[in-house]
């Protein structure tokens, strides 16, 4: 199905497109797992998803919205603490979204595109650039997202310093 724009609640196209995802035993896991400064790994997921529904309404592309959405949501799939230490983890940048879209593909039903947005969000720190606009859209979407979650989380530290408790205003 293909969406050039519409006033739909994004909950709601969220859940029409890929309810069986967010209610999946896999995307509770992500509850679990941090992702970019104190955000869990499903909400980064959402807001990711989000904002690429908003980027193609805003500039009114005609995209597959199903494959958009759930390429959107599973784009960090790779269902593990990549906080943890462990060795195998160190190149988590270069290495998760070929793991994401394995986990993908093993749990949900997938179309080209939604596997090119999963394996292909982390252009261009993985060399192999998206092949569709839905793609392009949600590797944008996540830059955004990860730089807006990053940014907060700082501030929050900087702000809430022990050495600066109680001066402001001052």
């Amino acid at each position: 199905m293909h969406y050039k724009s519409s006033s739909i609640n994004l909950t709601d196209l969220l859940q029409q497109h890929a309810g069986d995802v967010l209610s999946s035993e896999g995307m509770q896991k992500e509850k679990d797992f941090c992702q970019h400064g104190g955000i869990s790994c499903y909400d980064h997921s959402v807001a990711v998803a989000q904002m690429s529904v908003r980027m193609a309404q805003r500039l009114r592309l005609r995209v597959d919205m199903e494959s958009l959405i759930r390429g959107a949501l599973l784009h960090d799939y790779f269902l593990y603490d990549w906080h943890d230490g462990e060795k195998e983890h160190n190149l988590h940048g270069f290495r998760h979204a070929e793991r994401a879209l394995h986990n993908a593909e093993r749990d949900f039903p997938l179309s080209p595109i939604a596997r090119d947005v999963i394996c292909r969000h982390m252009f261009p720190l993985n060399i192999h650039p998206p092949r569709y606009k839905e793609s392009y859209i949600v590797t944008v979407a996540d830059k955004v997202c990860a730089v807006r979650e990053f940014s907060r989380s700082v501030m929050h530290r900087w702000i809430n310093r022990p050495a600066y408790a109680g001066n402001i205003g001052d």
